[in-house]
């Protein structure tokens, strides 16, 4: 009789753990559909907005390799593309950035900004930092935003992580323009004619 039960309750055990296993990949998918879609748009948005910051960061970092701010940073926005990465997983939304190399995005503005940025940079070090200075900007604007119009509290807390992140990238990059004799004020970036 032991025998009998020891074979029955393996058998629950493993159709208990099919089940579990089951219902977690379920919740995963149906997370998606929770979200609205302004805040569907922000996370895969965001997403490729920090990937623009890291490829430019490492663009101008291979232009002025005696200025590791551009390292520096593009490694912290490495991080915060793996944060928003976490919750596109999270929610089952398809990554905007999977396989795209440096400088290439889903976004054809970003990839248009990714060609404004590079070129503006590209003049002097004072333009980079000043470029660093238009990004970070950018960023602050986006993710408050992107707070303003999500209630998910697992969203709200990374979007906040990163703007303290930007905020002092940007006031990273105000200190080494200071340094320079240049003043830290919003940048107006135009395309080339």
């Amino acid at each position: 009789m032991r025998d009998i039960f020891k074979g029955k309750s393996k058998t629950w055990f493993v159709v208990g753990g099919l089940l579990l296993l089951m219902s977690i990949t379920l919740v995963g998918h149906v997370q998606a559909a929770v979200l609205t879609d302004e805040e569907v748009y922000w996370l895969t948005y965001m997403r490729e907005e920090e990937k623009l910051a890291r490829d430019v960061y490492l663009y101008l970092y291979k232009l002025y390799p005696s200025s590791r701010i551009f390292y520096n940073i593009s490694l912290s926005e490495q991080k915060h593309m793996d944060a928003i990465k976490t919750l596109i997983d999270k929610y089952g939304i398809d990554d905007p950035a999977a396989g795209n190399e440096e400088g290439v995005f889903d976004d054809g503005f970003l990839g248009d900004l990714y060609k404004i940025l590079t070129d503006a940079g590209s003049g002097s070090l004072v333009e980079a930092l000043k470029v660093g200075v238009f990004i970070e900007m950018t960023d602050i604007d986006d993710l408050g935003a992107g707070i303003a119009l999500t209630d998910r509290k697992d969203i709200e807390k990374v979007y906040s992580n990163l703007l303290q992140g930007s905020l002092n990238h940007w006031d990273a990059f105000c200190s080494n323009l200071t340094k320079r004799g240049v003043a830290c004020e919003p940048y107006e970036l135009s395309p080339e004619p």
